[in-house]
């Protein structure tokens, strides 16, 4: 969903590096993947495909940390008559 962000953490050698990657169109997503050894953050379109990819060792990272996309209040929505 358009909003959703992945914040990656990653320990660069002697310093902190923090990654974003962030579904930027309506109907993509972003999706984690872990996988010998390798951690693969992706943004991806309703089929399936990637549109961005990005791809960590996993003994770098320090954190992943997901934020939702927030939905408008309920309160907010109108119902027509």
């Amino acid at each position: 969903m358009r909003g959703d962000r992945v914040e990656v953490v990653i320990d660069a050698g002697g310093e902190v590096r923090i990654y974003v990657i962030e579904a930027t169109r309506n109907g993509r997503r972003v999706e984690i993947t872990t996988s010998r050894g390798v951690v693969e953050v992706a943004e991806v379109t309703r089929g399936g495909t990637p549109v961005r990819t990005a791809r960590f060792m996993s003994s770098r990272v320090l954190a992943l940390v997901e934020h939702p996309a927030s939905e408008p209040p309920i309160g907010q929505q109108v119902i027509g008559p």
